[in-house]
């Protein structure tokens, strides 16, 4: 099975390329090939206008006998889309751009043609100069008078119209700079005042602020009520003595802070609801014949004992709730049996 995409061809071993035969071709054959319009042209017979860029199917072929510096021109035949008259164009190297030749004429071809005509001048002129110094001098001199002549018009021009002008233009502007300095100074003056009044604004807003803020202080004290100190006979259980460094004899009492249990309950002293659950002891009557016994150091020993039980329970003792649901002292129990144990001694 061969190749898809044969890249090789096979020559025979007795293969001769000099006896394929030529194939003859005129030299001014022509090719068909797509191209646009090059410019802008009007059709001869019928006045059709054809744009540029428009497309055609156009026959080209090389024209003979016509070279520029080796390079061959072509021609190129179209139809009018109109009237299907035949337009030919061909090739311009040397301007590199292409010449109308027969059917249609070109449009806007003026400026074109003006400098083609100036281009030739210059060219003339310049071959005309090159051998030939006199007529180097003469252009010279007619060039130089035709710039002055020139100047001359243009200053009479200018006098002419400011005759005639009733505009001062130099007092326009000078008027128009001293408006303008007025009007950027009394926009200075405008931002500085503004900027003044902004200060001012802000200085009385703080001292608003400050005299506002001293009155609701001194309300705020003078509105709030004094507490009355009430001494109780408690509390002298529950405060320490301060000496005070004026002197050995002053003293002030300080408070410490009671806790809730002690608002509520209250001191052993006190005619609370703990000053119903204290027993007093009633003191016992001696029995005919029994002697009673002096005052010694057991005396002291039992109110030393009811003084510290006392500071005790104030100080340590929490409230414990019994199962009637009244409040009462841990304590109670220990101090009714240090009374017992006192009397039993």
């Amino acid at each position: 099975m061969s190749e898809r995409k044969v890249l090789n061809k096979y020559y025979p071993p007795d293969f001769d390329p000099s006896k394929i035969p030529k194939l003859k071709l005129p030299k001014d054959r022509q090719y068909v090939v797509r191209l646009m319009a090059p410019f802008n042209m009007r059709c001869k017979t019928c006045g059709e206008y054809i744009y540029k860029g428009k497309k055609f199917n156009a026959r080209k072929e090389t024209v003979q006998n016509e070279l520029y510096m080796g390079l061959p021109i072509f021609r190129f035949y179209i139809k009018c889309t109109r009237c299907l008259a035949e337009i030919t164009f061909k090739t311009d190297p040397e301007n590199t751009d292409y010449a109308m030749e027969h059917g249609a004429t070109r449009n806007f071809q003026a400026e074109k043609l003006l400098e083609e005509e100036e281009k030739k001048i210059i060219k003339d002129r310049e071959e005309e100069e090159l051998n030939n110094p006199m007529k180097v001098l003469e252009n010279r001199t007619r060039d130089s008078k035709m710039e002055m002549e020139v100047l001359e018009n243009l200053q009479e021009l200018k006098e002419l119209n400011q005759r005639q002008a009733s505009v001062d233009f130099e007092g326009m502007l000078g008027t128009y700079k001293v408006l303008e300095q007025r009007e950027r100074e009394r926009e200075k003056e405008e931002d500085e005042r503004e900027t003044q009044e902004m200060l001012e604004r802000a200085l009385v807003k703080r001292l608003r602020d400050s005299d506002s803020d001293s009155d609701q202080e001194s309300e705020s004290c003078s509105s709030r009520p004094k507490k009355p100190s009430i001494d109780r006979p408690t509390d002298i259980l529950t405060t320490d003595k301060l000496t005070d460094t004026q002197g050995p004899s002053v003293g002030t009492l300080r408070k410490p802070k009671v806790a809730s249990w002690e608002r509520s309950v209250g001191g052993l002293g006190g005619g609370g609801a703990l000053g119903s659950l204290v027993v007093r002891k009633k003191p016992s009557i001696p029995k005919q014949g029994t002697p009673v016994p002096p005052a010694g150091p057991n005396t002291q020993t039992v109110l030393k004992t009811v003084i510290s039980a006392a500071t005790l329970t104030t100080e340590t003792a929490k409230p414990v709730t019994t199962q009637n649901g009244s409040s009462s002292l841990s304590l109670l129990g220990a101090y009714s049996d240090s009374n017992d144990s006192n009397d039993s001694e």
